[in-house]
């Protein structure tokens, strides 16, 4: 079944001195303050576009591995994994780094190693960033 969730955004002013504000529509978790020196110099207690993309290229990758590693019959006890999304002003996001540490019992590194390429090549969120330079860690905790 298709799922669709909303977002919207307001911004009041110019983009240096300006500033805004992003409400998670669909879960209702609230309202985020935006600006454009929380893109390229200080958060400030405001997040920015390349925060909430890795926040949900961290979540996703989670959720298709933990999938990718049950079905090869070891499913995780826990998986943690940070992402690292790069912006450059006047080129756009051009990397995202994962780092997943995982505890998966019966599993080598090897293996490990293997099916998180998997998980972050099928990941939905990986499959939208396309031209995005995607790199990952993974280990074993």
């Amino acid at each position: 079944m298709a799922a669709t969730r909303s977002a919207h955004a307001v911004w009041e002013g110019d983009l240096l001195k300006g500033s805004g504000v992003v409400t998670l529509d669909s879960s209702g978790l609230g309202k985020f303050d935006v600006s454009w020196p929380a893109r390229t110099e200080q958060p400030n207690g405001k997040t920015s576009p390349e925060e909430l993309i890795a926040a949900a290229h961290s979540s996703c990758f989670n959720m298709a591995f933990s999938n990718i590693l049950a079905k090869a019959g070891n499913a995780p006890e826990r998986l943690e994994t940070k992402a690292d999304v790069t912006f450059v002003p006047g080129t756009g996001i051009t990397t995202s780094h994962l780092t997943v540490r995982g505890t998966v019992p019966g599993l080598d590194s090897d293996k490990f190693q293997e099916l998180a390429e998997t998980a972050k090549q099928n990941c939905p969120v990986s499959q939208a960033l396309t031209g995005v330079t995607i790199t990952l860690t993974a280990e074993l905790a």
